[in-house]
């Protein structure tokens, strides 16, 4: 089923491509529907109400943004990739099985757009934004230079082990938040994140030795 008839019968006033942007941060709008749960919010997108579908992007706008963000390395490409994703969210909404978990499946569809814009550019020369606080080459001074290493290690990471690791050490994101972003088990999501903890140390490692 897809949003209902009220939605489709004129343009929205704010498209879900516009209330998508990265650079639009108001989420207090509709302060009231953000409260509601994502079910609910769900039903009423369903039901033809676009207020709700905006509560719902509000919500998820920039722990979404950040990730297409640091995933992209690229602002203009986040943006793409997030309204993108936001736009066939509404559109396949009807198919989201589970509404009080839409925050994993929208994530899904995130990390989809973000892989399909990844290969359309063919930009394997991005470097990814990372903490300050990750290994460094003590006191080498081209720090420039071994974040980039630190990139390249990330880009050999299996899909997943990635996820984890840039939602966990990049966006900050508690195991538990992760967990029901991703749909994962919180056991799964700390496993995850050791493995590419340790696989990236050897990456390094390699590199520091070489």
């Amino acid at each position: 089923m897809t949003p209902g008839k009220a939605a489709l019968s004129s343009p929205p006033a704010e498209s879900p491509a516009r209330a998508g942007r990265l650079s639009q941060g108001d989420g207090s709008r509709g302060l009231s529907a953000t409260t509601e749960s994502d079910a609910a919010l769900v039903a009423r997108t369903l039901a033809g109400d676009l207020a709700a579908y905006a509560a719902l992007m509000a919500r998820y706008r920039n722990g979404l943004g950040l990730y297409a963000l640091h995933m992209l390395g690229n602002r203009e490409d986040a943006e793409e990739a997030l309204q993108d994703a936001f736009v066939r969210a509404y559109w396949a909404l009807g198919s989201c099985r589970d509404p009080q978990r839409f925050g994993a499946w929208l994530f899904r569809i995130v990390v989809n757009r973000c892989r399909t814009l990844q290969r359309r550019l063919r930009r394997h020369d991005q470097v990814a934004v990372l903490p300050d606080d990750l290994p460094t080459r003590g006191d080498m001074s081209e720090t420039l230079g071994w974040r980039e290493e630190i990139s390249r290690a990330l880009e050999r990471l299996r899909p997943l082990y990635r996820e984890a690791f840039l939602l966990r050490y990049v966006e900050g994101m508690e195991y538990e938040e992760i967990a029901r972003l991703t749909g994962a088990k919180e056991p799964a999501v700390r496993m995850r994140v050791k493995r590419a903890s340790q696989k990236l140390r050897e990456l390094l490692h390699d590199v520091h030795a070489g």
